[in-house]
């Protein structure tokens, strides 16, 4: 069976680019912590990727700490600093804060104090973006990393969470980017690594594989390779609303995400589909990774008013420069065909 992966908000596929350099870091033997000339090479490689790291995120002149992904990354920033949330939020930052900001039928969050504030840049789910406020204490910045233009210089916030494995780099690397002078204790403790803030040797393998993919995604989208990923989407659903008028995509016609289109089928379970279109050769989403394994509504979809009802009975089709014309085409044929059998069956 010939299977096309519609997932890429949930992780993309590695990098090319990525992997060569993480073989290439292999072969560094060094601790960066050591200074002998060992260590010194392990070292270079690691403040050269830092660097990269940095230039990619337009955060010149901001720190860098690495951690083990976005997940880490949000305890670091937000855990013991009393701030609020919308229930927008991924799990990783929701833990930390206090969701009690009100969301709109759009998806967008009212922010009355931006300093106590944590507000993702982009939804995982809907690919709704957000306007972020001047001086916001932290933006989950993982979904729009590498989709969309962006600097960390100009978003204004203090401190800001990336994950490697989101542009195509390797699992188990990420990024907390944080405004120089803002003080961020560390929860890992028993080394200087990473300025005092996170000890523990640095995953110079990962690091390296990271600044590839950075690198690699900075220069998909000053070649518009994002912009022909948004013209399959939009094929996408122009295909299954033409086919099935019922359906609600969430997000159409508001900025968002040039891949991701969330689509809601009344009458049809979410998870259901997910299981439908993997057997057909299609790998899609109910929703965020993280969550998408247990069953229930979208939390992110009740905060915009729909019932629990709709609310679980959407999916998530993500695109990535890897999936075709013909992918999505197909997809929509074999969907289409489903759901129609599906609503028969119920009827």
């Amino acid at each position: 069976m010939n299977r096309s992966y519609l997932d890429w908000n949930a992780t993309a596929p590695l990098r090319p680019e990525a992997k060569a350099a993480m073989v290439a870091a292999m072969e560094v033997v060094g601790n960066p912590s050591s200074v002998h000339a060992e260590g010194r090479a392990a070292k270079s490689l690691l403040e050269r990727s830092r660097a990269g790291i940095a230039a990619a995120l337009g955060a010149d002149g901001a720190d860098i700490i690495f951690t083990s992904g976005a997940t880490e990354s949000a305890a670091l920033a937000c855990a013991g600093r009393g701030l609020v949330c919308a229930p927008l939020e991924h799990d990783a930052v929701a833990a930390w804060c206090e969701a009690s900001l009100t969301v709109d039928g759009q998806g967008r969050v009212a922010v009355a104090d931006p300093a106590r504030t944590a507000l993702q840049l982009a939804n995982s789910e809907t690919g709704i973006l957000q306007d972020l406020p001047q001086s916001l204490a932290v933006s989950d910045l993982t979904q729009a990393f590498g989709k969309v233009p962006l600097a960390f210089n100009w978003l204004g916030c203090d401190m800001g969470l990336v994950s490697a494995h989101k542009l195509g780099g390797p699992k188990g690397i990420g990024a907390l980017v944080v405004r120089q002078g803002i003080e961020v204790p560390p929860q890992m403790k028993g080394g200087g690594q990473e300025m005092g803030r996170r000890a523990g040797t640095e995953n110079l393998i990962g690091i390296a594989g990271f600044a590839a993919a950075c690198e690699a995604a900075a220069r998909d989208l000053a070649n518009g390779v994002w912009d022909e990923v948004a013209e399959l989407r939009n094929i996408l659903e122009s295909e299954l609303s033409a086919a099935a008028k019922e359906t609600i995509s969430v997000g159409n016609g508001l900025p968002r995400l040039p891949n991701t289109l969330c689509l809601i089928a009344p009458g049809w379970k979410g998870e259901t589909q997910v299981m439908a279109m993997d057997l057909a050769g299609f790998a899609i989403s109910a929703g965020s990774a993280c969550s998408s394994g247990k069953v229930r509504a979208s939390r992110v979809l009740v905060a915009m008013g729909f019932d629990a009802a709709l609310a679980g009975q959407a999916i998530r089709v993500s695109l990535g420069p890897g999936v075709t014309k013909d992918d999505v085409l197909r997809f929509a044929q074999v969907w289409t065909a489903t759901y129609a059998k599906a609503r028969a069956r119920a009827a």
